[in-house]
């Protein structure tokens, strides 16, 4: 019988020591993996979350240009009504008064509704990390 002394085995310590090796890698990239998803999730439910609110800014940004130019028409039927410069005084001044008042509370309403958009966003953000 002849023994071949160019062969080379693999003693078993190297082999479980290997293939724990393999396992913690494997492991590790799983968590990786896990973690990326998460990762790209939190940011598609924001950037969703950001987009919605960014709608509602906007349609309410429109609405309230459509109440100011329907405000601007409805003084200038009224302004070409008066009978004096008295009365297109007047009108004019209870315009700028009722403009005034409409745009300090359109201001506060969009505050309101900017200030929920970034918790909206901040809480989205955070919910999945």
């Amino acid at each position: 019988m002849s023994t071949d002394k160019t062969a080379f085995e693999v003693p078993e310590q190297m082999r479980d020591f290997a293939e724990k090796s393999v396992d913690q890698a494997r492991k590790a990239f799983d968590d990786f993996m896990g973690a990326t998803q998460k990762a790209v999730s939190n940011v598609e439910e924001s950037a969703n979350t950001v987009q919605a609110n960014a709608q509602d800014v906007n349609k309410q940004a429109l609405n309230y240009a459509e109440e100011h130019v329907n405000a601007a028409f409805k003084f200038a039927q009224e302004l070409v009504k008066a009978n004096n410069v008295e009365d297109m005084m007047k009108l004019q001044q209870d315009y700028l008064r009722s403009q005034m008042e409409v745009l300090g509370e359109q201001t506060r309403e969009f505050s309101n509704t900017a200030t929920k958009a970034v918790q909206d966003a901040a809480k989205a953000a955070s919910k999945k990390s």
